[in-house]
């Protein structure tokens, strides 16, 4: 009988163990999902944001050389 409660023991310390690296292990998981969720987020609103000024860009520059272009063919209709 003695030696059963000391061979328990001896398990419950190892299982502890065995039981925080689990445990430490399952954090470190958590941890990464965590951090790639948050750059896969920068990405997409760094990627929309990107897309959205270069139509911006492309449709002022559009307007402005069509300007561009009257004013000139005005410009070439009545010389001064």
């Amino acid at each position: 009988m003695l030696c059963g409660p000391a061979f328990s023991l001896g398990q419950q310390t190892d299982s502890g163990a065995k039981q925080d690296m689990k445990n430490a292990g399952r954090e470190t998981k958590y941890a990464v999902k965590d951090a790639a969720h948050g750059t896969k987020q920068g990405t997409k609103k760094a990627y929309h944001k990107t897309k959205s000024g270069t139509k911006k860009a492309y449709r002022k520059t559009k307007d402005t050389t069509k300007g561009a272009v009257n004013g000139a063919k005005e410009g070439a209709k009545t010389p001064e």
